[in-house]
C-alpha cells in the first residue's frame, strides 16, 4: 500500500510547529506519569502504559491532575528532550494550555475531522500552529 496524504485544518492554541511519529490514546493524559529521562508512559492500567511519548506527535483527548502535577511533569520531560513534539487535543483544558505555553510545545485543537479517525499511532503528522494546519503521512502497510 502506498503512503497518503491528508491536509486537515485545525484551531492554534499554542503556536509552532513540530513534526513526528503519531502516538495516539484514547484516554486522557497525565505528564507526571512519565519517566522524565526517557518519556515512557508509567501510569498504570493506561493504554499507553510502557509506550514512550518522546519527541511524538502526540494525539489525545485532554489533560488530566492538577496543574502543578501536569506542569511539572511536562516541564520536566522538556528539561530531558524527552517531551513530545506537538500536541493535538480534542478537549482543550487551561492547565494542558499553561503547560504547553511554559514549554513552547505547539498545541492544537478542533481539526476539521476528529483526529481519532483519521490519525493512527505510526503515521507521521506535521502541525503547523502558525499556518493552522495538520498534514498527517499515513504509515505504508
Amino acid at each position: 500500500m502506498k503512503s497518503s496524504e491528508i491536509t486537515l485544518k485545525c484551531h492554534k492554541i499554542i503556536g509552532g510547529y513540530g513534526e513526528g511519529e503519531a502516538l495516539v490514546s484514547h484516554q486522557p493524559i497525565c505528564f507526571y506519569l512519565t519517566d522524565p529521562k526517557t518519556g515512557i508512559v508509567r501510569e498504570r492500567n493506561h493504554e499507553l502504559a510502557g509506550k514512550n511519548l518522546a519527541n511524538k506527535v502526540l494525539v489525545f483527548p485532554s489533560g488530566k491532575a492538577s496543574s502543578v502535577v501536569q506542569i511539572d511533569g511536562l516541564f520536566k520531560l522538556a528539561s530531558h528532550n524527552v517531551a513530545p513534539k506537538a500536541l493535538i487535543v480534542k478537549d482543550v483544558e487551561t492547565v494542558l494550555v499553561v503547560s504547553a505555553f511554559i514549554v513552547k510545545i505547539p498545541l492544537v485543537d478542533r481539526l476539521e475531522k476528529d483526529p481519532f479517525e483519521i490519525i493512527d499511532t505510526g503515521d507521521f503528522v506535521k502541525v503547523n500552529a502558525e499556518r493552522g494546519i495538520v498534514t498527517v503521512t499515513k504509515r505504508e502497510l
